[in-house]
């Protein structure tokens, strides 16, 4: 019987329904246990993960059966996907099953620092009572500069033209044949900096898009605009963000991902309630309803795999 093993949390009707097919086992601690992960992994006709689990080189050595590596979620930065195409492991993401909870959890943290409502909280909560003092303003007519337009950055599109926002969108990978239905502009990535309100990060962690958000892109941004990663944490440089918000560059930002995860003291120890800000623990993916359609989605996926 194939061995299939599920290092982070998934859905139990999931694992269940592969249980009846396959010997699974599923310990959502052995992302935390190398030990013993490389012990099992040894054995392993298919392993299932998040983003916690590190799936480098050294550790996929020891999977000599692995075929199938399923990912319960988008970002593939922690499997060595190299190693993995030169020895015919396969890897499947689930793709799109969690874009329509990122793109609300875009949308809202845009609402939220368009109306400064972090301060706002936190001045109401304290006894004061900010209401001409914190300025407030509209997603309606502002411009919307997405990095990235896959399915993610697709539906953040709909949902912010719904609210009568203009979006403007840089990926080199995207024809303008490809997105006629849209109805927005592809533009060079300095002059979405220059002409946007709010700029929201939806690109792949690489060589190229590591530190794209640097203080040399602050220093393009003319308009004040509002920063949202919930893409990937390394992709804007966390100092240059924080020094380019004391300065005025930009008015505010929503991070879900970090260079460092958990994020370290150091960083959030520049954090204060003063500032219109939103920081998430990663989570904007993570839905009921988007665990379970991942989880359904990798299980049927494996399934189909080894069965194959």
């Amino acid at each position: 019987m194939k061995k299939i093993l599920i290092t982070e949390f998934m859905e139990q009707e999931s694992v269940d329904k592969m249980s009846e097919i396959f010997d699974v086992t599923y310990d959502t601690t052995l992302h935390n246990n190398q030990d013993r992960l490389s012990s099992l992994i040894a054995m392993t006709d298919a392993v299932i993960v998040r983003n916690k689990t590190q799936l480098t080189e050294e550790l996929l050595l020891k999977a000599n059966k692995l075929i199938f590596v399923g990912r319960l979620g988008v970002g593939l930065d922690n499997i060595d996907t190299n190693f993995c195409s030169a020895n015919n492991i396969f890897v499947q993401p689930a793709t799109g099953m969690n874009a329509d909870s990122v793109a609300e959890y875009v949308i809202t943290c845009a609402l939220s620092l368009l109306k400064n409502i972090p301060i706002s909280h936190s001045g109401t909560a304290s006894g004061q009572w900010p209401r001409t003092s914190i300025e407030s303003r509209e997603l309606g007519g502002k411009t919307l500069g997405l990095l990235g337009f896959g399915t993610i950055g697709r539906k953040v599109c709909r949902l912010a033209q719904v609210f009568g926002a203009e979006v403007i969108a840089y990926d080199p990978f995207v024809q303008k044949s490809d997105i006629s239905e849209f109805n927005i502009s592809l533009v060079e990535q300095e002059k979405l900096f220059s002409l946007s309100d709010v700029i929201s990060i939806h690109l792949p962690l690489t060589n190229d898009t590591k530190d794209l958000i640097n203080e040399n892109s602050f220093n393009l941004m003319e308009r004040n605009p509002i920063i949202i990663n919930s893409s990937r944490g390394s992709i804007v440089n966390e100092n240059d963000l924080i020094k380019a918000y004391s300065q005025n560059v930009i008015s505010g930002f929503a991070l879900d991902v970090y260079s460092s995860e958990p994020i370290k003291e150091d960083f959030y120890k520049q954090i204060s309630n003063s500032m219109n800000c939103i920081l998430t623990p990663h989570t904007s993916g993570v839905t009921s309803e988007s665990n379970i359609r991942v989880s359904e989605f990798i299980t049927e996926k494996t399934i189909s795999f080894l069965n194959g």
